[in-house]
């Protein structure tokens, strides 16, 4: 009796560097499955325009169109993102096929000069381009100068190298990922700065109507980070779904409990953030999405919008 060819998967991907590891990554552990799996490398619009910020251009669903549209036309089979690119409403016929177990999803600090935030002169220059970011900075320093700071890992870097900022704020993730663990002189804690949804974990996109896709990835899945991230997106898919607003929201498994965490700031007015907070006993996905709701609405009820 013969035994079925084992599949062979296509993944679509960016092409920077940190895209291209989290694309390897995924190509290992579905070689460990059996499959045989090749990559196609793509340039999105997000990689392109870098002379404008993300909020102003069509925010970060600008980085994965490309590769929906491969998917669309049987060139790919599977999408593998940085799920805090991912838009919290999927286009119609697609959706994540799975959610892998996170790495560090807090913030890193990096400076040449500056071992901490609070280290730093009155008015000195810090480099993010994430309206996240910038009102979450406003609320611990609201002296500091933010300027934009576009491009992938690398550029960010060199443009922090070449002394354009006094630091810059990255995804720790990202920076362990590629091995530059060493240029990180602080994480931040959740306490002062909370995550973006998402960030840290990694969402692989599949069209659906590829039920033998869902069926083949699901081991990969990790069920926990499944629905942190699920009741992460619900808050910002209820705040108006844009990857590219003044908001964090974060939450932890404890114990049997889902506790989730959600900040929201004007990025031009008042530096106060708006917060909230809520749990429930996890049970599903469904579950997770329902805090992610309600949490929203205790952020607009704060003011938020």
């Amino acid at each position: 009796m013969s035994t079925p060819a084992a599949p062979h998967i296509v993944i679509a991907t960016r092409e920077s560097r940190l895209a291209l590891w989290q694309a390897e990554h995924v190509k290992a552990l579905l070689e460990g499955l059996g499959c045989t799996v090749q990559l196609l490398g793509m340039t999105t619009q997000g990689d392109q325009i870098l002379d404008r910020s993300l909020s102003k251009v069509g925010g970060k669903g600008l980085f994965v169109k490309e590769l929906e549209v491969a998917l669309q036309e049987g060139r790919a089979d599977i999408a593998v993102h940085s799920l805090k690119d991912v838009p919290m409403d999927m286009p119609e016929g697609f959706e994540l096929g799975c959610v892998m177990e996170r790495e560090d999803p807090r913030d890193a600090w990096v400076s040449s000069q500056y071992a901490r935030l609070e280290d730093l002169p009155q008015g000195a220059v810090v480099g993010t381009s994430s309206l996240r970011r910038t009102v979450l900075l406003r609320a611990l320093r609201p002296d500091l100068k933010i300027e934009p700071l576009r491009g992938n890992l690398d550029t960010r870097l060199r443009k922090l190298d070449e002394g354009q900022y006094a630091g810059i704020v990255l995804a720790a993730a990202g920076l362990k990922r590629l091995g530059l663990t060493d240029r990180i002189r602080h994480i931040f804690e959740t306490t002062e700065m909370l995550p973006a949804a998402g960030q840290g974990a990694l969402g692989i996109e599949i069209r659906s109507d590829r039920a033998d896709l869902r069926a083949l990835l699901a081991p990969l899945a990790d069920s926990v980070t499944w629905q942190r991230v699920a009741a992460e997106r619900a808050v910002s898919r209820a705040m108006g779904g844009s990857c590219s607003m003044p908001l964090a929201a974060h939450a932890v498994m404890d114990g049997g409990a889902l506790k989730l965490q959600a900040a929201w700031g004007d990025p031009q007015g008042d530096t106060t953030l708006v917060t909230a907070a809520s749990d429930i006993t996890a049970t599903d996905l469904t579950a997770a999405e329902a805090l992610g709701l309600r949490v929203a609405q205790a952020l607009q009820q704060g003011g938020a919008h």
